[in-house]
């Protein structure tokens, strides 16, 4: 009986000291860890090769993490984790709107990496080895849990894996409001604090996605203190 196969990492981060430093450490624990130390070299091997996840730097020379994301999303939906310097918050958001998984702050702890990793990892295979059947509407939103599709007046929504998962929560509790704390729980698995307000972005890009305004919403409304719910103006 042939072992499984080890879950591939491909790590791009011009820090070869750092790089070499996570590879170390996770090879141990059972992953195939591929290093690139520029944005190009970095694009090519994430398009050429099959990845279970991606380890993102966004400040390298010539083309950074954002760029390398930006032509990342358009032919491939492998899980993404940003490594950023303290205080990127800019750079943070803007990598979260454009289709990142979940960020590191280059003061991460390695159990930290790990359970991150773990948890973006477990969530892509779940979605596309385990589809399940239901099809959510709401007016001209129409969602598809087995196509992992959303569309809006017939077009699709190009949506991230937890903006997809985080307007399935809300359809299937449309019309109710769901706490962010309960939003969070069922969407990700990573712990945010109560000053983590990466949970906001996420929704700000979906509300921008579906062409909605957070003053005047028509689909998103915010219940200020307690969370989300989605329903009819």
């Amino acid at each position: 009986m042939n072992a499984p196969a080890k879950p591939r990492l491909l790590i791009v981060d011009d820090d070869r000291k750092l790089a070499g430093l996570l590879r170390d450490y996770l090879v141990p624990m059972g992953y195939e860890v591929e290093l690139r130390h520029n944005g190009p070299d970095g694009l090519a091997e994430a398009l050429g090769s099959e990845y279970h996840a991606i380890l993102l730097d966004i400040m390298m020379p010539g083309m950074d993490g954002i760029a390398v994301l930006r032509e990342l999303r358009k032919k491939s939906d492998v899980p993404v984790l940003m490594l950023t310097a303290l205080g990127d918050e800019a750079d943070r958001i803007v990598g979260l709107e454009m289709g990142a998984d979940d960020y590191l702050p280059k003061t991460f702890s390695t159990r930290e990496l790990l359970a991150r990793l773990r948890a973006v990892t477990r969530r892509h295979r779940v979605r596309v080895e385990h589809p399940v059947a239901p099809e959510w509407v709401f007016g001209p939103i129409r969602l598809c849990e087995e196509t992992h599709t959303a569309m809006m007046n017939g077009k699709v929504l190009d949506l991230t894996t937890l903006e997809f998962a985080i307007l399935t929560s809300l359809m299937k509790s449309r019309g109710r409001v769901k706490s962010r704390e309960a939003l969070i729980e069922e969407v990700s698995a990573r712990r945010f604090d109560v000053f983590d307000r990466s949970i906001d972005v996420h929704v700000s890009s979906l509300r921008k996605k579906l062409g909605d305004d957070a003053k005047n919403p028509q689909f998103i409304h915010t219940i200020r203190g307690v969370g989300y719910s989605l329903r009819e103006a």
